[in-house]
């Protein structure tokens, strides 16, 4: 992703995009694959890492900042008994950088021990966590995560496990993919618009609930298939299996577009599409809507090669000779620059991360395809790299519609004063980053990418119209906020 996602946060709560993992296990101990899986989700939060597993009788918990290898050594793992477990890795944000919102969140209570990890934003868990405030309920962090633990620990207190959770989801309103241990019962469970991705997998000795089927494969499991939006799935204690009950049922779903554009593995399969052939699909797309015939094109590293890829064949399937070359070399030991904390340890970063191959561009007209612009600093500095390296044209192509409002639902984007594309045109645009031409897809053509409905899409940050009721924003469909007042049914 260019320069993006990652300067400030919306005032309705955490924008964090994180990675959830919930696995049950016939008899071995449940830590190790989940600390694999959490390997294999760490593009999806580098900022903490934790793990909460049972034995039975008890929850034993171990959660670090840090990347996944740094917060676990062999003896942390070692002391996570039990064959039931869950996993967290969360993505940073500029707030509430500290353990106090590290996953999975864990609380005991009356009736037993609770342990949740949860991708998405709630835009409405001030309201709840004021009315459970209320009620006698204590909180140790600002995350929405707690709220979500805190109003399915009073619900189990008068109700069974479907039951609790399905009160719960009755009053909370966002976006959320959760893995909750209850005691040592793992259950996943989705918002009913399907917005964050969630699937369950099946091993040789027991079943995983995870954000992405990657994680499955790093555990030599099968793909079972997608949790669907609405719908609770609890794993049976002993391994053998799960059940699965259709809690909520939408008209519409809300699938965020972004994770196929851009979040998600290139190896992983969501709502049954493989990430990879849907981003050469993309580059497909950008060929057939705003393709120019140069003598190079090439990707951003690492999520623009899948586009540039289909963009090269889709280009010698209509007689052009564009030729895909890598000619962004990245060095990986410098991490994401959107994360970077400001804007000038982003600018910096770019030149650390990565260096244009002169043999690929030198006298050459280049195309180069990322899979997003947001700021426009990255851009700039990209092209000003590849011309200084030589190439007598450079023509910027986009995976993906332009951003032009904030996303609320997860990840942690930058707000409108921030967002290039919120109040300039293309064309200035493409003069600020200094290139010979810009274009961007449009909708229709990533909705056909994807394989799914313009409606059934989350494209708030891109039409500024957003599938929840956000507060000062504007609704893509009808929407109804859940009021608080009472967990009754």
């Amino acid at each position: 992703m260019e320069d993006g996602a990652g300067a400030s946060r919306p005032a309705t709560g955490m924008t964090e995009k994180c990675g959830v993992v919930g696995i049950s296990l016939a008899e071995r101990d449940a830590a190790l694959p989940t600390y694999y899986a959490l390997y294999a989700l760490q593009h999806r939060g580098q900022e903490s890492a934790g793990i909460v597993t049972h034995d039975g009788f008890q929850q034993h918990q171990h959660v670090e900042m840090g990347l996944v290898g740094d917060a676990f050594d062999e003896s942390d793992i070692d002391a996570l008994t039990g064959s039931t477990g869950l996993g967290h890795v969360r993505y940073p944000t500029e707030g509430s950088l500290d353990k106090s919102c590290a996953q999975p969140f864990s609380v005991s209570f009356r009736g037993g021990a609770l342990g949740l990890s949860h991708n998405g934003n709630l835009v409405n868990a001030d309201e709840v966590r004021d009315e459970l405030a209320a009620t006698g309920h204590a909180f140790t962090s600002d995350g929405d995560t707690e709220v979500i633990a805190h109003d399915i620990a009073r619900n189990l207190l008068e109700a069974d496990l479907v039951r609790a959770v399905k009160r719960t989801m009755e009053r909370i309103h966002g976006s959320y993919a959760l893995t909750i241990m209850h005691d040592d019962t793992v259950m996943g469970v989705r918002d009913p618009e399907g917005n964050r991705p969630l699937c369950i997998g099946e091993l040789d000795d027991g079943y995983v609930i995870t954000s992405e089927s990657a994680a499955i494969d790093t555990l030599g499991g099968d793909l079972v298939r997608d949790v669907q939006p609405g719908e609770l799935v609890v794993l049976h204690e002993d391994g053998t299996g799960f059940d699965a009950y259709q809690l909520f049922e939408r008209d519409r779903s809300a699938h965020c577009f972004f994770e196929y554009v851009y979040f998600a593995r290139p190896d992983s399969v969501i709502d049954d599409e493989l990430v990879y052939e849907v981003r050469r699909d993309l580059g497909r797309e950008l060929w057939a809507e705003s393709g120019v015939d140069t003598d190079v094109v090439m990707p951003v590293p690492d999520s623009g090669r899948a586009f540039a890829s289909g963009y090269s064949d889709a280009a010698h399937e209509d007689g052009a000779s564009v030729e895909f070359a890598e000619g962004l070399m990245k060095n990986r030991y410098v991490g994401r620059t959107f994360i970077m904390p400001t804007q000038e340890a982003r600018e910096r970063a770019v030149r650390l991360k990565l260096n244009p191959i002169r043999s690929t561009v030198e006298g050459k007209s280049v195309t180069i395809i990322d899979d997003s612009i947001v700021r426009g600093t990255t851009s700039n500095q990209l092209v000003e790299l590849v011309r200084d390296a030589g190439a007598e044209e450079v023509h910027v192509r986009i995976g993906a519609p332009a951003i032009l409002a904030p996303c609320y639902m997860g990840i942690n984007m930058a707000t409108r004063d921030e967002l290039i594309a919120a109040d300039k045109s293309t064309d200035e645009i493409r003069e600020e980053i200094g290139a010979d031409s810009l274009s961007y897809l449009s909708v229709d053509a990533v909705a056909s990418a994807i394989g799914k409905r313009r409606d059934d899409l989350c494209l708030g940050c891109v039409t500024g119209e957003y599938p929840y009721d956000i507060d000062g924003e504007t609704t893509d469909r009808e929407v109804e906020r859940p009021g608080v007042a009472s967990a009754d049914d």
